[in-house]
Order: structure tokens, then C-alpha cells, then sequence
């Protein structure tokens, strides 16, 4: 039985040796195990320990003039002690990186252009020490007046770092009576001592519920600050919301640490949240980032994966902005990054590009290889060949060697103006030179000659490419395609495309260009096939450009049954009509119909509402206005998932109609979003008030109605994982009532499972031959891309973290009543 209050007689406490303190000077280490000592009253216990703390650990430089109000003041000013920020820049400089060396360069050598760009630890480390902390003042234990309540408090500060959430709530809750907002705050500090910091931060939600709050601006500093070292971004973005709420502006050290912390997560959406909080950081509080703040978030920022790095361009010139008007010192990488971004762009800014090549050459800077490729770079797009064969020779003068980016840029230059054949002789002289090609390279030149129509040097290319042993065949399978297709010929298109199929994953693309030459020839009847390959096909699937094709095709063949088929599909997935069809089908269905057809009213078809509470089992939101009459699905998958990456595009087809405009891509690239949402319709309101009512996920009370293989199985591509030993998991989140409803519904499938509560989320376990049976039920239903991922091995690059630690033969990591907040809660 839990206990209520705590014993009458002082009661033995947890003693610490002085080395348990030492963590201040080593922020992150490993927490050991507090070893008993002989026992002692609790009085003298903490005394000795705040003794300890502030002799060994007190700066004069982070004092917080603030003292806590409701003692005596005479005892106030007789035993204050102040809680210290520790000057350990630990956190920072695992960020930032060591000093640069003089003369150290970019290494682009493995930097290509759908790459991301690598700056090396070139940052000086952060040093947080100085940053302006408040004052936050605690009173000595045995200076309260009261026996009982020194009592228990020293039975509160032994107790509550032993219990899990939800059984230190249940504690708390029976001493309402007599606690009050010093023993409270008193409470919460010493857990920041002992380093008992998520301990601190539920007692500090605690008391914001209690009627007799106060806000307390040192406290919320100071537990924000502790969270953010410990990268709980969380935690410390909570608090940080609270002291704006309040209508006070968080300290420079909240801001930078809270910085830090997001920069130093792997959670999708972190770097946007960094760049949101510097930029407040400057325009809301006033402050001066620190220089080792600025450059690590520029280099966050050029060190972004893909081409997504060109979209920052804005924050990094509002970074470089602020380091001039701060008279900063600008490392020469800075410049590089910004030119390399510029470079990035779809339209080049030359005028920039060359006044910060000024401005490097005005403070001393030597323009380095690095540069010298950005501008290489930037030619190529623009086709400036005489720029081009200018840096060329600079490049070469250098003598540090040609990186593969170099041949590429010049050979895409060239080919602008109309000179295939120089970008040919460009790729041979990079063989001769470096020995070798890479893929990027063989993609570049094939593409120059398929546009310039040379068929033979294309086709030899390609018969050496596959030739390499390389891989990623793809592009120059396309570019193959798209030269046949205008050349008119239609057999070697075809031997093309079944030998992309063989080599490489289906494409949308390749269908598309085949479909095309099939109808453009005749053929509707393989047309027809192809179609339905595609329809029938998650990560291909149909759009618009394709439904036109085949359209088209009835139309011109006279079978306008069909053709009024295809209408009505690209009616209900709400595609547009090409204007020269419209006319022709307006005729067609004018001769059938009385009133042509045109369907606007929006409803889910029986499979996407199976598939829908899949996914919403599997964590995916809804929206709702302030008067719960319009919502909004918000479908998110993460960058780091093989099974997201691939689930995505089946998802942006199966609810194309559905879609906000903004989010629908343009049909000449397959590009789609990890992020995109609906419209907002009061057609969804079922799905809201069952799944999300007053903006919370919860377990419906009918979810046993809807557990459909298939919505089981879009929940395991969704939300679910496979263990290394062939088990598999499903998370959800939501009360041990639904979570029971979900078991029993299962069982009635034959399917026997197990629980496991981690923080705020179950886990449902199939273990050993259950996992069989599980994936015997949902296998029709799961995308033909995705089945040799989802049946043997780990199906996501997040949830690997995330179950590593699960033992479903143990009770559960959290009790029921358990805190919103986790530890490892680091969640956007």
C-alpha cells in the first residue's frame, strides 16, 4: 500500500558521498547507484549535504537575487543558499566541436550534388559560464521553525526519487494539506542537487496546479536550463512556453541551451524549432547569441541531408547578418557554406555570390577549393561556360586535386550551350584523371546525350554503366526512355523499360513514359494492362497524367464506355482534365446521360476508412477548429523510415482527392512531402470525435467494430515494429480500458498477445508463433514494396530505440496516473 504521509519519527534518509556531487563538473556522465551509509537523523543529514553542495560548487558570478517568500526574514537572511548554474560547457562543446586549425578546408571530395554538405569540426566551443542567470535562493532545512515540517520534507526528498510518475503524484497529492510553495520549491531544488532533474520537473507541474502557485521565474530557469542540458528539448521547450506565457522573457541561457538541445536531437522538425527559438532569442529577448551559437546552428543548417539544405538559405543569411552586426568574427567556413547554399538555388543570386567573395578577399581569406566548386557550380546551371573554364583554371591552380563535382558542373555547363559532345570529352578526361566514374557522373553524361538525341554514345554509355557494377540505374533508364519515346521508337522504349524493371524498383515515371508510347502506338489493350498495374500498385500508383493517357486513348478509339470510367475515377480522386479531352467527354457523356455527371461532394470509400483507423491507431492526427464542426488529417512520416518513405506515396495517392491544395505536388515530379494534410471537412468529424475529442488521442469505445485485417494492417506499417528475434510490436497510445477492449478483439481473431506500458504508450506484443499468425492475417493487405521489410528484421529506424528495452514479462515502466511528460519524451 502506498503510503500517505510520512512517519511521525525522523526517518533515515539516502546519505551521498562528497563524489556524488561531482557531477557538475561532468554534466553527462553515467548516474551511479547512492550507497547507505550508517543511518542518521534527516536533519543533520541534509544539512551536511546542502552544506556540501555549496561549499564545493558556488560561483559568485551565478548568483539569482531573488528570495522566496513566506519565511521569516530575519531567517532569510540568515541562512540563504544559492543553486548555481555549473560552468560545465560539456553539452555545448560535444555540439560545437573542437577549434578550428589554421588552414583546415572542406573536404568535398564525397560531396555530390543531391548530397549533403559536410563542414567539418571547425567551431570553437561554447562556454556557458557567462551567460546572465537569475538568482534562486533556497533556505537551509534546519532554519524552519517547524520539527514536523523539516520532518516532512526530508522524508519527501528521500521518497519521491524512488517511485515512478504516477505513484510520486499519488504522493504528493496527500500532503496538500500542508504544503505550500517554499516546501514545494524547497523540494524540487534539492532534486536539481542531487541530479534527480525529471523528479524536480514533476514536482514543478505539481505545484502549478496547486491554488496556492506563484510563478517563480529562478526556478523555471533553472529547471529548464538542467532539462536542456540533459537534451530533453521537451521538458525544457514546456517550461520555456510557461515563463512566456507568463509574460516574462526567458534568460540568454534558457534560449542558448534550449538551442543546443534541439540541434543536438535526431527528431525530425528539431532544426525548424532551433532556428524559430535563435530567431526570438534575438528579435523578443534582445540578446547577442554567443559566436559558438551562430556556428553551430549554421552548420546544422549546411549539414542538412538531401537537397533540403537550399530551403535555409533565409536563416543563414539572417545567421551571417547577425554576425557582422555584432562585429563577430566570420570563420572563412561561414563564407563557404553561404556561397555553397547560394549555389543551391534553383535561380542563382550572382551579384551575392560575388560580394561575398569580396568580402572574403577583404578580410584576408583565401577563396579555397571549396568556393571555387559552388561557383563551378552556380555556372552550370546558368550555362556561363567562359565562368566556368575561368574557375576551372583556378581549380587547377590550387593543385589540390579535382573532386568529381568538378567534371560534373562542367560537363552540365556545356551541355546548356549545346555542346554534347565537349561534355562527353569532359567525362573521358575525368576517367583518365581519376581512374574511374561514379554513378553521379555516368547519370550527368547520359542525360546530356539523350537530350542531344545521340543514340549510340547513349546507348554505349549505358551498356558500360551497367557494366561498372555501380548501381542506381534509374535516372539514366528514364532519360533512355524519354529519348526513344520522342524518337518515335516504341521497341527499344519497350526493351528499355522491362529491363529498368529487372535492375531497378518500379517508378511511377517509367510506367508513365511506357503508358504513353503504348497509347501513342495503339496499343490499348497493354495499355489497359499497364494501367491497372499501376492502379493496383501502392508505391506507383495512378495520377493525373496517367488517367489523362489512358483517356485519351478511349477517346481516340471510340470506346467511350471506358472512357466514361476513367472520368468518373479522375472525378472521385479529383484530377483535372486535359482541356482538349474535356470537350470530347463532355460530348461523350452528353450522348449517355441526361445531366452530365460531375461528382463534388467528398466521402471515404470503404477501404480508406479501414485504412484510416489503421493509421490513426497508429498515431496520425487530426485537427479540429475552435468549434469542432471543420477537421483536418495531418498525415507525418519520418525521413529516417525505409517503410515511411515508401508508405507516403501510397498514402498521398489513396486520399488525393482529399488533399489541401497546397500540398498536391505538380505531376512532373515524384517528389512527395514527408508532411501533408487534408482539407479541413466536417465529413471527418467521425473519425474526430472517436479518435481525437477535445484534441487528445484516445482508444474509441467501439474500436473492436473496426479492427479489419486491413486496418491492422496499415497500424503495423504505420505505428508498428519487428524485433530482431521475429516478434512484432504495435504502439498506440491511449487508457488501459481501450487498450483491453483492443486485446479482447484480437483473441476473438485467435490471436493471443501481451502489454506493455513504456511512459506515455502501450505496446500489444505478438511473440514467438503469434507473430505468424499475425502476419498471416495482415499480409494481403500490406504494400508489395514493403513486405520484405515488414516479415523479417526491423521495420523502423525509430522504433529500433524506442523497444530495445521492452521485457514484456515485467510489470509496467509506468503506473496509470503516470505524468504527460517521460523521460524520454522528446517529441514535436
Amino acid at each position: 500500500m502506498l503510503p500517505s504521509r510520512p512517519p511521525k519519527l525522523p526517518v533515515s534518509t539516502l546519505s551521498l558521498t562528497h563524489s556524488s556531487f561531482t557531477f557538475f563538473s561532468s554534466l553527462f556522465s553515467s548516474n551511479p547507484k547512492p550507497k547507505p551509509l550508517p543511518m542518521r537523523s534527516s536533519l543533520s543529514l541534509l544539512r551536511s549535504l546542502t552544506l556540501s553542495l555549496s561549499h564545493h560548487h558556488y560561483h559568485p558570478t551565478h548568483r539569482f537575487p531573488r528570495p522566496i517568500s513566506g519565511f521569516p526574514l530575519a531567517v532569510a537572511a540568515k541562512s540563504r543558499r544559492v543553486l548555481a548554474l555549473p560552468s560545465s560547457s560539456t553539452f555545448v562543446e560535444h555540439l560545437s566541436g573542437e577549434a578550428s586549425q589554421p588552414g583546415e578546408n572542406w573536404d568535398l571530395s564525397n560531396v555530390a550534388q543531391g548530397e549533403a554538405f559536410d563542414l567539418d569540426k571547425c567551431f570553437s566551443s561554447a562556454d556557458l559560464k557567462h551567460l546572465a542567470v537569475p538568482e534562486l535562493e533556497v533556505p537551509e532545512l534546519e532554519d524552519l521553525p517547524e520539527q514536523w515540517r523539516r520532518s516532512k520534507l526530508a522524508w519527501l526528498c528521500k521518497e519521491l526519487p524512488a517511485h515512478k510518475a504516477g505513484t510520486l503524484s499519488r504522493i504528493l497529492n496527500a500532503q496538500k494539506k500542508w504544503m505550500r510553495q517554499e516546501d514545494a520549491t524547497y523540494v524540487a531544488v534539492h532534486c536539481m542537487r542531487i541530479r534527480e532533474n525529471d523528479v524536480g520537473f514533476r514536482v514543478y507541474k505539481w505545484m502549478m496546479q496547486q491554488h496556492w502557485y506563484r510563478f517563480d521565474f529562478a526556478l523555471a530557469t533553472k529547471l529548464a536550463d538542467y532539462m536542456g542540458k540533459e537534451r530533453k528539448f521537451s521538458k525544457c521547450r514546456d517550461i520555456f512556453d510557461d515563463i512566456i506565457n507568463q509574460g516574462r522573457v526567458p534568460g540568454e541561457s534558457t534560449f542558448h541551451i534550449l538551442v543546443v538541445a534541439y540541434l543536438s536531437a535526431s527528431v525530425q522538425g528539431c532544426l525548424e524549432e532551433a532556428c524559430g527559438i535563435y530567431n526570438r532569442m534575438i528579435q523578443l529577448g534582445g540578446y547577442q547569441p554567443r559566436l559558438s551559437l551562430h556556428n553551430s546552428l549554421f552548420k546544422a543548417l549546411v549539414s542538412k541531408p538531401g537537397t533540403s539544405s537550399k530551403h535555409y538559405l533565409k536563416q543563414a543569411e539572417f545567421i551571417f547578418h547577425n554576425l557582422v552586426t555584432t562585429g563577430l568574427e566570420i570563420h572563412k567556413d561561414i563564407y563557404s557554406g553561404l556561397i555553397w547554399l547560394h549555389s543551391c538555388q534553383d535561380t542563382i543570386d550572382k551579384e551575392r555570390m560575388t560580394s561575398l567573395r569580396k568580402e572574403m578577399q577583404q578580410a584576408g581569406i583565401e577563396v579555397g577549393r571549396d568556393v571555387l566548386v559552388s561557383i563551378l557550380r552556380a555556372c552550370s546551371k546558368e550555362g556561363d561556360v567562359e565562368e566556368a573554364e575561368s574557375t576551372w583554371l583556378k581549380l587547377l591552380q590550387l593543385d589540390v586535386g579535382l573532386p568529381y563535382q568538378a567534371y560534373v558542373y562542367k560537363m552540365e555547363a556545356y551541355s546548356k550551350v549545346g555542346e554534347p559532345r565537349r561534355s562527353l570529352e569532359i567525362f573521358r578526361e575525368m576517367q583518365e584523371q581519376l581512374g574511374s566514374a561514379n554513378a553521379v557522373a555516368y547519370h550527368k553524361v547520359i542525360e546530356v546525350l539523350c537530350k542531344a538525341q545521340e543514340v549510340e554514345l547513349a546507348e554505349s554509355l549505358m551498356t558500360d554503366f551497367i557494366n561498372t557494377g555501380l548501381k542506381t540505374f534509374m535516372p539514366s533508364y528514364i532519360d533512355l526512355m524519354n529519348m526513344y519515346f520522342n524518337l518515335g521508337s516504341h521497341e527499344k522504349l519497350e526493351s528499355a523499360f522491362f529491363q529498368c524493371l529487372e535492375r531497378c524498383r518500379p517508378s511511377r515515371t517509367i510506367y508513365s513514359i511506357y503508358l504513353d508510347s503504348l497509347v501513342k502506338v495503339g496499343n490499348l489493350d497493354k495499355a489497359e494492362e499497364i494501367f491497372d498495374q499501376m492502379q493496383s500498385n501502392g508505391p506507383t500508383g495512378i495520377n493525373a497524367r496517367s488517367c489523362n493517357t489512358i483517356l485519351s486513348g478511349y477517346l481516340s478509339s471510340g470506346d467511350y464506355v471506358k472512357a466514361e470510367k476513367i472520368f468518373d475515377l479522375m472525378c472521385q480522386k479529383k484530377y483535372d482534365v486535359d482541356s482538349p479531352l474535356m470537350e470530347k467527354i463532355d460530348y461523350v457523356l452528353s450522348l449517355s446521360r441526361k445531366v452530365v455527371k460531375r461528382p463534388v461532394s467528398l466521402k471515404l470509400s470503404k477501404e480508406q476508412r479501414e485504412v484510416l483507423v489503421g493509421m490513426l491507431l497508429g498515431g496520425l492526427q487530426i485537427e479540429s477548429d475552435e468549434d469542432r464542426k471543420n477537421h483536418m488529417i495531418r498525415f507525418e512520416f519520418s525521413e529516417n523510415s525505409s517503410t515511411h518513405s515508401l508508405l507516403r506515396r501510397h498514402m498521398y495517392d489513396q486520399y488525393h482527392e482529399w488533399l489541401h491544395p497546397s500540398c498536391k505536388t505538380s505531376e512532373s515530379t515524384d517528389d512527395i512531402p514527408y508532411k501533408f494534410s487534408t482539407i479541413s471537412h466536417s465529413y471527418l468529424g467521425f473519425y474526430a470525435d472517436q479518435f481525437w475529442p477535445k484534441g487528445r488521442q484516445v482508444i474509441p469505445k467501439l474500436i473492436h467494430r473496426w479492427l479489419t485485417p486491413c486496418a491492422l494492417a496499415y497500424w503495423y506499417m504505420y505505428g508498428g515494429h519487428r524485433t530482431s528475434s521475429g516478434d512484432i510490436l504495435l504502439k498506440i497510445k491511449g487508457n488501459e480500458e481501450g487498450v483491453e477492449k483492443i486485446v479482447r478483439a484480437l483473441k476473438a481473431k485467435s490471436l493471443d498477445c501481451k502489454v506493455k506500458r513504456k511512459g506515455r504508450y502501450f505496446w500489444i506484443g505478438f511473440l514467438g508463433s503469434n507473430s505468424t499468425w499475425f502476419w498471416k492475417l495482415v499480409e494481403p493487405y500490406i504494400l508489395d514494396d514493403l513486405k520484405h521489410l515488414l516479415k523479417g528484421g526491423q521495420i523502423s529506424d525509430n522504433s529500433a530505440v524506442e523497444t530495445e528495452n521492452i521485457n514484456f514479462g515485467s510489470g509496467s515502466d509506468t503506473d496509470e496516473n503516470a505524468s504527460d511528460h517521460t523521460d524520454n519524451d522528446n517529441n514535436l
